[in-house]
């Protein structure tokens, strides 16, 4: 190992997402700057959905990442950050209540406040991924951030909870400790690590919503007011377009997600070169066939409206809850794509069509080092896993409505989406 830096210094974080296992090691800088030392990726086999469904294949893909990692940075990698997805992943709620024994908050009564968080109960095979406090108050004066030193009768804090599978965590980490390393400490939520990657305080604060596509799950995070307010992670996104070109136009899942890649657009007709000719392999002795980009951008342009209806019919849902508690519902920063599937062309121009102007792609920001690999909207989750173990000191553990429908609303989209293939 390098004695530039010391063992103790590196954060390695590790994504293990449906299309790919990326590792990163860097070394956070006293002023948060992440300084990338190291990459390391492979295509992930035996994942779906953020999930194990082949445990020798996903650890025969992190190991090659991993020692990837290791030669490009020179270091050995000891422990690392993991990152968890999936629609096991869920998130809630609740008001928890502390009384003030001795008339005054303090650091203690706010400590109270987090481990009644903590024994709240939780369906079978459940565990709490994070708990995040937001504001507090004590008896009927007004909500703070920083409600130390006031004096009153009870303190109250709305708590944000996000939960996952044991079995599900469980696995993810023993993958880590197959590659002979230490067992992870503390999966982090992907969406909460992307994050910290590429949204600044001043959006969370005046409000704004993260959307990070990846390739089997979307993860969407709410703010405002500067603290998170609804998150879920949506077990539908980039691979599945990818399954319905390779469907709708009888080839293989590589040439599918090829042609996704290179010529797909989030709107139809896309705003450039509808008429170019796309020449589709056939699936096994099929003899290849033409299409023009503006008919591959009527299947992949429905899918992504279809994403972002959900995700307005959701954010309506939110904006009500958080009205009816009297609570800021603005999302004046708008919206915030990022994660490797939001890099298809026309995106921004799609999601204005539902969200309004205020739309933005996401890239990771302060960052440096190797940038030229990294500095791109898919690499924003493994790159705010470094974030967070920095800001958090690795593993301090810190995480919003619960909603029946939200599964409802799911069936919804998937079910059109196959009704609009069947059509086609």
């Amino acid at each position: 190992m390098s004695e530039e830096v010391a063992k103790s210094e590196l954060i390695c974080s590790l994504e293990i997402g449906t299309s790919k296992i990326v590792v990163v090691v860097s070394e956070v800088l006293p002023d948060g700057v992440v300084n990338v030392l190291g990459v390391g990726m492979s295509p992930a086999k035996g994942v779906e959905q953020g999930g194990i469904t082949d445990f020798e294949a996903v650890v025969k893909s992190v190991q090659r990442a991993i020692e990837q990692a290791e030669m490009s940075s020179n270091h050995d990698i000891y422990n690392m950050v993991l990152s968890i997805s999936g629609r096991h992943v869920r998130s809630f709620s609740r008001v928890m209540v502390d009384d003030l024994i001795t008339g005054e908050v303090s650091e203690d009564s706010m400590q109270r406040i987090v481990e009644k968080a903590r024994n709240i109960p939780l369906e079978e095979n459940e565990e709490i991924l994070h708990i995040l406090p937001q504001e507090y108050w004590v008896d009927n004066l007004l909500p703070t951030k920083t409600p130390l030193g006031q004096v009153g009768m009870r303190l109250y804090s709305n708590v944000h909870i996000i939960v996952c599978n044991s079995t599900w965590k469980k696995n993810l980490s023993n993958v880590v400790s197959a590659c002979k390393r230490n067992v992870v400490k503390r999966p982090v939520f992907s969406g909460l690590a992307s994050e910290y990657s590429v949204l600044t305080e001043e959006e969370k604060e005046r409000g704004v919503c993260l959307i990070d596509f990846g390739g089997g799950t979307m993860d969407v995070l709410v703010y405002t007011g500067g603290f998170l307010r609804d998150s879920y992670s949506y077990p539908y996104a980039g691979t599945q377009i990818t399954n319905h070109i390779s469907e709708r136009f009888n080839t293989t899942f590589s040439e599918a997600e090829n042609i996704k890649v290179k010529y797909g657009s989030a709107v139809s007709p896309p705003l450039f070169n509808a008429d170019k000719k796309i020449e589709v392999a056939g699936l096994g002795s099929h003899i290849p066939r033409v299409i023009t980009r503006g008919q591959l951008s009527e299947l992949t342009s429905v899918c992504y409206n279809h994403f972002f209806h959900f995700v307005h019919q959701r954010l309506e849902q939110v904006r009500n809850d958080l009205k009816m508690r009297n609570i800021n519902s603005e999302l004046i920063s708008g919206i915030v794509l990022t994660g490797g599937s939001s890099q298809i062309e026309d995106i921004v121009e799609c999601a204005k069509s539902v969200f309004g102007p205020q739309v933005r792609v996401g890239y990771p920001q302060n960052i440096t080092g190797l940038t030229d690999y990294v500095n791109k909207p898919q690499y924003a989750t493994v790159l705010g896993l470094q974030q967070f173990g920095f800001h958090n000191k690795f593993f301090e553990d810190k995480p919003v409505i619960e909603n029946p429908t939200l599964q409802k609303l799911f069936e919804t989209v998937k079910n059109g989406i196959k009704g609009f293939i069947k059509g086609v």
